[in-house]
């Protein structure tokens, strides 16, 4: 029991010159980052690094750049504004290889804040909704700082930790980061319908959180035998797992079991997770192994992008050379997808953005960054349809892409991509 402390005396761990883990997610830790913001005046130069994290995140106030510096791995909206105010940096990595940075030293941790469940009898806590990098950061931080939350849910897998692996315990009761299910618009239902087109059945699924993924999960409901093998999942999963239309019995692994490593939705969703044991969560080096996705027959990943050029090149992580989130495990999965057998990897946009300015591009912004490149990517579809890229030669594929992009630019589209392939000769 002595390692019961409060917030405030537990971060007092923190050195300056330190660097700090902070679990992902709807996992994140904000009881201990606000109590250590509070010592701004006391640190210097301690750098915080995460993945996306929700809620507030007072260390990335530019006011405190002294005290604090964020090293993101994958930008959230939070720390966006930290590129730019030059208290924050971005450190691209897939997320299947971020807990090897850890455990190979190439990024050295000295605290680690968690979120965890409450002790059992057995004094095992779990991680609940977000596995992800933190295991390795545990094993490679020298202090280990948990939030325990009655809240959490409790998950199976990677996730459980016993309380001898924690140096010190904040007792906090509150709810998780949650998000409601987005209404699905008409342009997202017409993309989640061409997804949909081309799910088989005993098929295995990786989406994200969105509209357009639960526009496509909404109209499986007569499909059979599906399969989910995902980085993450949100709410339009549960439904198709209780009519059991996903229920993993055709998965090349972890048959029989839903694997992800980390969640985000409503209440709903964290009460459906907690001590379920179809739901398993395991570490990213392990969910996002392409050697493994590519094991699960008829896989499919379903991704988004920023933009697409009309060869195939997806940008997903910035806005011209302004980074906005980050590689994440789009590549994990599309290539693991791809190599499946009767796999299919998807880009799933709107032809548009919210400006009307075309996501199908001829050519990707001076600066953006290529997350997948044009040999990895096999369908692109829009709310116009679906364009089939594999094996296709770059002028094939062009008439592809011209042809989802939206009426208004498809035009300029074919007329710029034509005189920028004529100027290079």
């Amino acid at each position: 029991m002595s390692k019961y402390v409060t917030a405030e005396e537990a971060v007092k761990v923190v050195k300056s010159g330190d660097r700090v883990y902070l679990q992902a997610a709807a996992a994140a830790p904000t009881l201990l980052t606000n109590a250590l913001a509070d010592r701004a005046s006391e640190l210097r130069n301690v750098e915080i690094c995460h993945l996306h994290v929700e809620g507030e995140a007072r260390y990335a106030n530019p006011e405190l750049a002294e005290s604090f510096h964020v090293n993101s791995f994958f930008i959230g909206p939070n720390v966006r504004h930290t590129l730019v105010a030059g208290n924050g940096s971005y450190t691209p990595v897939f997320l299947s290889e971020l807990p090897y940075l850890f455990r190979k030293k190439v990024v050295v941790l000295d605290v680690v804040f968690i979120h965890v469940s409450p002790p059992d009898l057995h004094g095992y806590c779990s991680l609940g909704v977000s596995v992800e990098a933190t295991l390795a950061a545990i094993e490679s931080a020298k202090t280990v700082i948990a939030q325990v939350n009655p809240q959490m849910p409790r998950t199976f897998g990677d996730g459980i930790l016993h309380i001898s692996e924690i140096d010190y315990l904040v007792e906090v009761d509150s709810p998780i980061y949650s998000h409601e299910t987005e209404k699905i618009s008409p342009l997202e239902d017409k993309i989640g319908n061409y997804i949909a087109s081309l799910i088989e059945d005993e098929s295995t699924l990786q989406m994200g959180i969105g509209s357009i993924p639960n526009a496509a999960l909404s109209k499986l409901s007569n499909h059979k035998n599906l399969g989910l093998h995902t980085e993450m999942f949100s709410d339009g999963v549960i439904d198709l797992i209780e009519s059991n239309v996903i229920n993993g019995n055709f998965k090349g692994v972890g048959r029989g079991r839903a694997l992800a490593t980390f969640l985000i939705g409503s209440q709903r969703l964290y009460d459906f997770v907690s001590d379920n044991p179809f739901i398993e969560m395991k570490e990213s080096s392990y969910v996002n192994d392409t050697a493994r996705i590519r094991k699960n027959p008829k896989m499919v990943a379903i991704n988004s992008a920023i933009e697409v050029d009309v060869t195939g090149q997806v940008c997903a992580d910035s806005i011209g050379a302004r980074m906005y989130s980050g590689v994440g495990g789009q590549m994990d999965f599309i290539r693991g997808a791809s190599l499946s057998d009767g796999g299919k990897a998807i880009i799933a946009l709107p032809s548009v953005t919210k400006n009307g300015d075309s996501r199908i591009v001829p050519f990707l912004r001076q600066g953006a960054g290529v997350v997948s490149t044009r040999s990895h990517v096999q369908y692109i579809i829009t709310e116009n349809g679906i364009a089939d890229l594999y094996g296709k030669t770059l002028r094939q594929r062009s008439v592809e892409m011209t042809k989802i992009a939206h009426p208004d630019h498809q035009e300029r589209i074919e007329r710029e991509y034509y005189n920028m392939i004529m100027n290079c000769k």
